[in-house]
């Protein structure tokens, strides 16, 4: 399901500079061909087990010779981290962010006060049962508070029985700042489904497994080796963190 009419879009009237997040740019960032290294192609739990079933010594016939057809990323697992478009007057870009400066991290300690909050907006941009082998979907949302802008776009993929994975990308901007200055950080974890389960808080209760609230708070939790280098296996070119800032030059 596709949510083509809901959007993102900020304005910095300034600079002219803007930031949106919108479905169809996500959708272009989901693989559309065969998957190669680093795309972390998955496979549904059953896969294995109905192929091996069909080549068993109980086969009276041999297994035919397959190839896929229209091959695309049918999870469709995004690293969508937003659209931002700069005027034609100024030259406004994403650069690394600087790991020793402090205005170039996302203060956790200022976003977990307990500061009013102006404005609040949830914006989901698509979700999909996956043919009832899991769940993705990609979820916006934007909290506006007296000093900071902050908003979390996420992306959650559930193969049931194969693994969890999360991508996430966060957007801070402090009022405070001058000239303007917005961070982003993107991050990628995954695991195998078996190792989250185990994690249930009740071991009938499998309720949490469709929470991606719930599932990002476990894989978070654990080890970044476990999380963001390991994984579930697939060799993910999500996984990991990275930061970067830009900064917001006024018109001159």
């Amino acid at each position: 399901m596709t949510f083509g009419n809901n959007s993102l879009e900020l304005i910095h009237k300034p600079s002219g500079w803007t930031l949106s997040f919108e479905t169809d740019e996500a959708l272009k960032e989901v693989k559309n061909g065969v998957l190669g290294d680093g795309d972390g192609g998955v496979k549904v739990g059953h896969a294995d087990v109905w192929l091996r079933s069909r080549l068993g010594p109980s086969s009276e016939l041999p297994m035919p010779k397959t190839v896929p057809t229209k091959p695309y990323d049918w999870t469709y697992t995004t690293m969508y981290p937003g659209s931002s478009q700069a005027s034609s007057t100024t030259s406004v870009t994403w650069k690394p962010a600087d790991l020793d400066n402090p205005s170039h991290e996302i203060p956790l300690a200022e976003l977990t006060r307990k500061d009013p909050i102006l404005f609040y907006a949830e914006i989901p941009l698509f979700e999909d049962e996956l043919h009832d082998n899991g769940a993705s979907s990609l979820l916006v949302r934007i909290r506006v508070m007296p000093t900071c802008i902050f908003i979390l776009s996420r992306f959650a993929l559930r193969v049931d029985h194969v693994l969890f994975r999360i991508f996430d990308t966060r957007i801070y901007c402090s009022f405070a700042s001058s000239p303007p200055l917005v961070v982003r950080e993107t991050s990628g974890w995954e695991a195998p489904y078996e190792r989250v389960k185990r994690l249930l808080p009740m071991r009938d209760d499998l309720t949490p497994l469709t929470d991606p609230g719930w599932v990002a708070q476990i894989l978070t939790g654990m080890t970044k080796e476990a999380t963001q280098e390991i994984g579930a296996g697939t060799k993910w070119r999500g996984l990991g963190t990275r930061r970067e800032v830009a900064v917001l030059t006024p018109i001159t």
